[in-house]
């Protein structure tokens, strides 16, 4: 058993009945994984949401494990992007943050913003290698 961490990419598809997504995780729920997401995934979401989403929306995402991000957690973000940005390479807070989670609870991404996520160390969820 898994535990996926949403990229919030994800979570608006599945509100938004695209790419399949609710299938997905639907699959991957019955197959005993469980699915998370964290406080960056719940502002953005919510920051787009429409009025008559809100109920669907509060259903989704309460049915989701929630992981909470620490001190720690929040460090080490801020140490992510650090790094990449002395190699080069410019990741947004947010992303840094979710990828921080990730790691520190051992957690697979599902994402479709692979380049946002150039960790080596990071889990990416690969459908292709579930199957």
């Amino acid at each position: 058993m898994n535990t996926y961490l949403l990229d919030t990419s994800v979570i608006i598809d599945v509100l938004n009945r695209k790419r399949a997504r609710d299938t997905l995780l639907l699959r991957l729920l019955s197959e005993g994984h469980l699915l998370a997401c964290c406080a960056i995934n719940v502002t953005e979401v919510y920051a787009g949401m429409r009025p008559h989403e809100r109920a669907k929306t509060d259903v989704l995402v309460d049915s989701f494990q929630y992981v909470e991000i620490t001190k720690d957690i929040a460090k080490h973000a801020g140490r992510l992007k650090f790094e990449w940005a002395r190699k080069g390479v410019t990741l947004s807070t947010p992303d840094t943050t979710i990828a921080a989670v990730a790691l520190a609870h051992k957690l697979i991404l599902i994402t479709d913003n692979r380049r946002h996520y150039p960790m080596r160390e990071l889990r990416l969820f690969d459908e292709s290698e579930e199957r």
